[in-house]
């Protein structure tokens, strides 16, 4: 499944095809508690508290009456919700696409000087095309470095928890930092 399969890429270790039902202990809900998103994503939320987990497999029946309330849109509307609540990957994939256009835009520029150079070049296309890919590209490249800046402000927003204490040893309720 596609978005499994990206969410992986993007750095979610999420089970595919599974619901967001779970059993857990008081300890692993006070941790995943002090996750304060608006838009937490369930699924990719649990594998990075850290708990050790399983898996409870079963059979669901078909359903009896009624549709399914979650269509193709309001699915595609999770998944993207899912890989956009989760990680700044897709703004960074912008600023390597910016990158990679600008670079080949100076090349065709280069190629195109070279061509203009030793004849046979097509006239008005080199003074056309090579600044119109040179401007997208620096274009892209510029919004992708601003998307780095707002992923690190999203990242801050979310207030994650740095780490999550299971247990501590030998240390009086006093010097312990809250």
């Amino acid at each position: 499944d596609l978005f499994y399969w990206l969410m992986k890429k993007f750095g979610a270790d999420i089970i595919p095809n599974h619901a967001d039902f779970r059993m857990v202990t008081r300890r692993a809900l006070n941790a995943f508690l002090q996750f304060h998103e608006n838009n937490l994503f369930i699924r990719a939320t649990f594998p990075i508290v850290g708990f050790p987990s399983c898996v409870v497999y079963y059979d669901r029946p078909e359903r009896l009456a009624g549709e399914t309330k979650y269509p193709f849109r309001k699915m595609l509307e999770f998944a993207i919700d899912g890989l956009t609540s989760f990680s700044v990957v897709p703004l960074r994939i912008c600023s390597m696409v910016g990158l990679l256009v600008s670079l080949l835009a100076l090349l065709m520029l280069f190629w195109s000087i070279v061509v203009k150079i030793f004849g046979g070049a097509i006239p008005g296309w080199t003074s056309t095309v090579a600044p119109l890919y040179l401007l997208g590209g620096v274009q892209l490249l510029f919004l992708g470095i601003i998307g780095e800046y707002i992923g690190k402000i999203y990242i801050e927003v979310k207030h994650r928890p740095r780490y999550i204490v299971q247990e501590t040893i030998n240390l009086g309720e006093k010097n312990v930092a809250r």
